[in-house]
C-alpha cells in the first residue's frame, strides 16, 4: 500500500499571511487539525490547531478581553506555523511513511509531489485506513488465538483446516514478538459458528481460544 492509497487528496492550504483567527475559522469549518501553509505554489509550513491554541491567552494574564483580541487579530499564520514540516511523496509505502513520522515525532505528513502540495497523511488514517483492516477492527465474526504458532508449516495446518469450511478469512496476523516469548497466531473469520473448526485444531494439537474483537 501506497501513501497515495490512504492520503486525503485536495487538501485545504493557506497563505503564510492570513490572520491565525481566519486559520482557526477554516480548521474548523472543515473539521480538521492541520493546513499546509502554501505561499505562491511553494509549501513553506503546517500550521495546527494545537498550535493556535497556544498562542491564546493564558488564565494568568493581565490583559483585557479588548486588548487580547486585538493582538491575535494582527497575528498571521506565519508567526505560529512550523516552518519545517515534513513531507512525503505519494509514491512512498505506507510503512516508510508510518517509520519517518514515528522518527521525527509527527502526526501528519505533507504530500508533495512534483513540488506541488497534493494531499495530507495523518495517524488517523494509518490507523483507520491500514491497521483496522489489517486486524478485524470493527468487522463482524469470530477472533481466533493459535498459541504459538509463528512458522510456516504451524500456519499452513491451520490454513488447510480452515480451508475445508465455507468460511472467508478477513484478517490474520502474528503477536508483535515479545522477548522470551513464542508469539500467537491470529485468526478472524467471517462467521460467527466455529465450533468444529476449533475441535479441528485442537485435535491436531494446537491450543486455541478465541479472542474478544
Amino acid at each position: 500500500m501506497l501513501v497515495k492509497d490512504i492520503m486525503t487528496w485536495n487538501v485545504v492550504t493557506v497563505s503564510s499571511d492570513l490572520p491565525i483567527m481566519e486559520a482557526k475559522k477554516i480548521i474548523e469549518a472543515h473539521d480538521v487539525r492541520r493546513l499546509p501553509v502554501v505561499d505562491r505554489g511553494k509549501l513553506v509550513g503546517v500550521i495546527s490547531k494545537d498550535r493556535i491554541e497556544r498562542v491564546g491567552p493564558s488564565s494568568a494574564t493581565s490583559l483585557s478581553v479588548w486588548e487580547i483580541n486585538y493582538l491575535l487579530a494582527k497575528m498571521t499564520v506565519k508567526e505560529v506555523m512550523r516552518k519545517d514540516p515534513v513531507t512525503v511523496s505519494p509514491n512512498m509505502s505506507a510503512e516508510a511513511a508510518v517509520a519517518l513520522a514515528q522518527n521525527k515525532q509527527v502526526g501528519a505528513l505533507i504530500v508533495v509531489d512534483d513540488g506541488k502540495v497534493v494531499g495530507i497523511v495523518t495517524t488517523n488514517d494509518f490507523f483507520y485506513k491500514i491497521l483496522n483492516p489489517m486486524l478485524g477492527i470493527g468487522r463482524p465474526g469470530i477472533r481466533l488465538t493459535v498459541v504459538k504458532c509463528t512458522n510456516a508449516k504451524c500456519i499452513k495446518e491451520i490454513m488447510d483446516t480452515v480451508a475445508k469450511y465455507p468460511v472467508k478469512i478477513v484478517a490474520l496476523h502474528n503477536e508483535p514478538l515479545v522477548e522470551g516469548k513464542e508469539a500467537d497466531f491470529y485468526l478472524h473469520l467471517d462467521t460467527e459458528k466455529a465450533d468444529q473448526i476449533i475441535k479441528d485444531l485442537q485435535a491436531k494439537g494446537f491450543t486455541v481460544d478465541v479472542r474478544e474483537r
